[in-house]
């Protein structure tokens, strides 16, 4: 059996990495860019500390925002027709999943016009070009987007989250400045961070998952545990927020390489429906997922305990890791404020079967390890409700 792995050709770390901008442009013969970001960063001043370096540089650049929470066909319809208009060459994506999946959506249907419905990019889609070049800079510290093979966009019609894997969008220098993540509320450092630690524990057991996946899922647990608490809650929160910006990272690139599973199969629905934030979904349906899925891979527990930083793990029974495992998420989860149940959420009781059927269709189902069924995951919804 063969197992690939795709990674960025470059990706700088650390406070302030923003600053390598304009060098890197230079050097990749770049002449001007659509930068893709959300009202809020601008709002905000996130996106200024961007624009600083582009504007120092002289970089020319027309600024793209029109981009929801859960990004839609028409946001990247939009999207697309400022790329046409701005004479750019280059794109560069300043936020979180939103605005960089957008980027990504946009730079593909640029170099690959027969997609241009959008929809038809859901899965697998048989791109034959790479992306315009994105220069991703993460604002969460959660998504990876910035080196995943990944991306979701929502139909708005079918009212579905499509998810698009594609080699041909992986971004060609990732920037994960940590300053960038300095000014996010707590609630959205929290939802991010929760989101990131799916990523590793669904890479670690889902069926592709192998050496090289494990030791990015368990480094990136270990990370997440350690930093997450100080990310949202202080004392040292930027101290938190360079660890989490690493770990994320580090998680992205392990799923982006061998999948997911029903987290995010059961996730999805719920952004499709609700507009519920993804990684607050993932959060509150991971340990109710883990409750189900130890049946099939009951041994890799243990190293998620461990990872978790529970104490003398390896003195436990199967059973005992198992639910020690599943109990540290909750604590994790509950430390930075994320609540227990669907009802919390505004989720409806009678969307659940509805929401089931959508979440047994979803891509990342079949990355799970354990098969299921449309009656398990309406269960599994039931019992998270």
């Amino acid at each position: 059996m063969s197992h690939r792995i795709i990674l960025n050709e470059t990706s700088y770390f650390g406070p302030g990495s923003r600053s390598v901008l304009p060098d890197e442009i230079k050097r990749r013969g770049f002449k001007k860019a659509l930068v893709v970001t959300d009202k809020e960063l601008i709002k905000f001043g996130v996106a200024a500390k961007v624009f600083t370096v582009l504007d120092a540089a002289g970089v020319p650049y027309v600024v793209f925002d029109d981009i929801k929470q859960n990004p839609t066909v028409a946001n990247v319809t939009s999207g697309l027709a400022a790329f046409k208009a701005s004479g750019a060459d280059f794109i560069v994506a300043v936020g979180g999943g939103s605005s960089i999946d957008t980027a990504k959506a946009v730079g593909i249907v640029a170099n690959n016009p027969e997609f241009a419905d959008i929809v038809s990019l859901e899965g697998v889609a048989p791109t034959k070009n790479r992306s315009v070049p994105v220069i991703a800079l993460p604002t969460t510290a959660g998504t990876a987007a910035e080196v995943t093979i990944n991306y979701v966009i929502t139909d708005e019609k079918s009212v579905k989250k499509m998810v698009c894997v594609d080699p041909n969008d992986i971004p060609v220098l990732a920037i994960v400045d940590g300053e960038l993540m300095y000014s996010m509320p707590k609630g959205l450092a929290a939802a991010t961070g929760m989101d990131a630690l799916t990523h590793a524990i669904e890479c670690h057991i889902t069926k592709a998952a192998w050496t090289m996946s494990d030791m990015f899922a368990l480094q990136a647990i270990r990370m997440i545990a350690e930093n997450l608490p100080s990310a949202v809650n202080g004392p040292d929160t930027a101290r938190g927020r360079d660890g989490m910006a690493v770990a994320q990272y580090i998680a992205g690139m392990g799923f982006s390489n061998v999948g997911l599973g029903i987290v995010h199969s059961m996730a999805h629905p719920l952004g499709a429906f609700y507009d519920t934030p993804h990684g607050i979904a993932n959060a509150v349906l991971l340990p109710y997922v883990l409750d189900y899925n130890a049946a099939a891979c009951a041994p890799k527990f243990r190293d998620i305990a461990r990872a978790m930083g529970v104490p003398d793990v390896d003195a436990l029974s199967e059973a005992d890791a198992v639910a020690a495992a599943i109990n540290a998420v909750r604590a994790l989860s509950a430390t930075v404020g994320i609540p227990e149940k669907l009802r919390a959420l505004n989720v409806r009781e009678d969307d659940l079967p509805r929401l089931a059927e959508a979440a047994f269709n979803d891509v990342c189902t079949g990355g799970n390890p354990r098969a299921t069924s449309v009656a398990d995951i309406l269960e599994i919804y039931r019992r998270a409700y």
